[in-house]
């Protein structure tokens, strides 16, 4: 699967606050907690990109779905309308 982020992109260090505990026990099960945030992080990026576009997707259907049933039988607000 192709990364939807540049893995090119240099590294820098960055300031998080974190759970004092919870970084001990992952330190212990690994070397390079770095890599792993980074692994971590790059799954988040994308399941949530692909739920916006899935959400984007739905809001579209139904958007041409409303149109569509408009072209067809007219806005409810036709036979209440004073204009």
């Amino acid at each position: 699967m192709k990364a939807s982020y540049s893995t090119e992109a240099r590294k820098r260090p960055v300031n998080l606050s974190l759970n004092e505990d919870l970084v001990g026990k992952a330190r212990e099960l690994t070397d390079n907690l770095s890599e792993v945030v980074e692994i971590l992080l790059a799954g988040y990026v994308e399941h949530e990109r692909q739920q916006r576009l899935a959400k984007a997707k739905t809001l579209d259907a139904t958007i041409a779905m409303w149109n569509d049933f408009n072209t067809r039988h007219g806005s409810f607000a036709d036979e209440y309308s004073t204009l």
